[in-house]
């Protein structure tokens, strides 16, 4: 018997992530692509890539609001060049399927992760920007869960998605670096100067975790501040679905013992006390890099990825 594949895609705002999966969860041939200028045709060049014999589907996981059925796009905050857009138009000739990228994250999870042996769930991705995603007895609840567009902040910074004071303005990678890069414009003191040979602009997340481990007091606030609002989102999460767990993932929970703790802090103010004592928080075991291409291969491996 053939070996049969998924071709998993995780498309966030920033980089195109691809994999051949087996039914086992074992990645093969991976690509990582910037997901900026034209996204269509990058996607179909990895999966013409990555295609090989045994290939029974293309699952793709995307930032934003999605149309399962028309196999598209409804609107992406940070992608804008696929609103409207059907990924019919790549012309794949085995079936396709499409959810936002937190939800095939979850899928990941509950398939390999943290979340298999748990039936209710709250999934926080923190990257580029924030996502969120449900399980509730054992399923992906079909709601948007767009943890990273609720409002933190009445009256505050404007977002791409319309809105106004939205959590990943405030807690996510693409924050952290802008509120560093916006205290050295105004001349704050501190030893990210000495980063990225002095461009202040090409300072990264993870400069902002080293910083602050060794001390700096620019960086140390910039992730307790982003901690705090984090906190406040994850509480919303707690006190609207009553999980067991909330789980954490992406490239930010590498700043756990400072932005992560914060975080928890905060939240355990603001969460009904029986909600908290119900509800731990996990940090993701899998890879940021493989988590949402999992996902979105669970879910053409066994048309649901939950029990695959």
């Amino acid at each position: 018997m053939s070996k049969h594949y998924a071709i998993g895609v995780d498309l966030g705002g920033t980089s195109l992530r691809a994999a051949l999966v087996d039914r086992k969860g074992k990645l093969g041939s991976s690509r990582k692509v910037s997901s900026e200028g034209d996204v269509m045709s990058s996607l179909s060049a990895v999966i013409k890539e990555l295609w090989t014999d045994g290939v029974v589907g293309v699952g793709i996981g995307v930032a934003g609001l999605v149309d399962r059925e028309g196999h598209g796009v409804i609107s992406s905050p940070n992608l804008h060049a696929l609103d409207g857009r059907s990924f019919n138009d790549l012309g794949l000739k085995v079936p396709l399927m499409v959810e936002n990228d937190a939800n095939a994250a979850a899928l990941g999870e509950r398939w390999l992760g943290a979340g298999r042996d748990i039936d209710n769930f709250v999934l926080i991705t923190l990257g580029t920007g924030i996502g969120g995603a449900v399980f509730y007895h054992g399923e992906l609840l079909d709601v948007a869960a767009e943890a990273g567009h609720m409002c933190v902040e009445a009256g505050g910074i404007s977002c791409p998605c319309g809105g106004h004071g939205c959590l990943e303005l405030y807690a996510s990678a693409t924050a952290i670096k802008n509120a560093a890069t916006t205290a050295l414009e105004q001349g704050t003191a501190s030893i990210l100067r000495d980063c990225c040979r002095g461009n202040i602009y090409r300072i990264t997340t993870e400069d902002v975790y080293r910083a602050a481990r060794d001390g700096d007091t620019l960086a140390r606030g910039i992730l307790k501040d982003a901690g705090r609002y984090l906190g406040v989102g994850i509480a919303n999460m707690v006190n609207l679905f009553s999980p067991q767990a909330v789980i954490l993932a992406g490239g930010l929970t590498g700043a756990w013992d400072i932005f992560v703790q914060e975080a928890i802090r905060e939240s355990g103010k603001r969460t009904l006390k029986g909600l908290a004592e119900r509800a731990r928080l996990i940090r993701s075991p899998l890879p940021e890099d493989e988590i949402g291409v999992l996902g979105a291969a669970a879910m053409v491996l066994d048309d649901k990825g939950h029990h695959v």
